[in-house]
């Protein structure tokens, strides 16, 4: 009787402890050790304070992939950038020097650069990051939140909220099998008016020990016209005057 009923317990046992297994929750991660594993798998903490500056060469496609511009882009650190894209001769800038942005855009006979608004250069400040919007968050002066999971494109990607000093808002998607973003949405107020741009990041590869994406999709949400970036080179710790990053000074007369 007794070796019958430590069966039977035996067997009800193997039969419930699976289900209940299964029935148990995952643990919810906490946003330092998804930014902790977001910074790992870039490349390490080290390895991506290490880089200074770094250039990327590509091209820029846009109204569905008929136009190419080529496409370079340079950062330095802390809170430099410049991006020129070229079209027939014509060359188109943005820069942002660490306290104001300014820009060339000659496509409509504004050959002189004009400096931007501080709504207008809201996006360049996101841009100036070498290391993406986890880096250094808590110094930074950002709020992070763990938002849970939701679906993008098929994967069940980690959602977090960056809050930035200005107010602007970056929602990070980061995949759950490599940690990477696979996707951001940037909201902003530009002009009084509520922007929110959406951006797609995939095809990473290394420069100097580091994880970028070589592939960045970028548009106003919902928008099925994005324009559409394909790195074909980076550099590390290249030489890069902050010149490059300043309003222009007048040509002398």
């Amino acid at each position: 009787m007794k070796l019958r009923s430590s069966f039977l317990y035996f067997v009800v046992c193997s039969l419930v402890t699976p289900a209940l297994r299964a029935q148990t929750p995952t643990p919810t991660p906490t946003v330092d050790e998804l930014v902790a594993k977001n910074i790992e798998a870039k490349g390490g903490a080290a390895a991506l304070s290490a880089i200074q500056s770094v250039r990327f060469e590509g091209k820029l496609l846009f109204n569905q992939g008929q136009i190419e511009m080529t496409y370079v882009q340079t950062k330095k650190r802390p809170g430099k950038v410049r991006t020129n894209a070229v079209l027939q001769g014509m060359t188109l800038v943005q820069a942002y020097d660490g306290v104001g942005g300014w820009k060339i855009f000659p496509f409509q006979g504004r050959k002189d650069p004009e400096k931007m608004s501080a709504d207008d250069a809201k996006s360049l400040i996101e841009d100036t990051e070498i290391g993406g919007p986890l880096e250094d968050w808590k110094t930074g002066g950002k709020t992070v939140t763990y938002l849970g999971t939701e679906d993008v494109e098929g994967t069940l990607a980690y959602k977090l909220s960056v809050a930035r000093k200005n107010g602007d808002v970056s929602y990070v998607y980061l995949d759950p099998d490599h940690f990477l973003e696979i996707r951001t949405i940037s909201q902003r107020v530009e002009q009084g008016a509520q922007v929110e741009v959406e951006t797609d990041l995939g095809d990473y590869e290394k420069v100097n020990g580091v994880f970028f994406p070589f592939s960045i999709e970028a548009g106003p949400k919902g928008s099925t016209d994005k324009q559409k970036i394909i790195l074909e080179k980076g550099e590390a710790n290249i030489p890069v005057d902050d010149s490059i990053f300043g309003f222009p000074k007048p040509a002398a007369k």
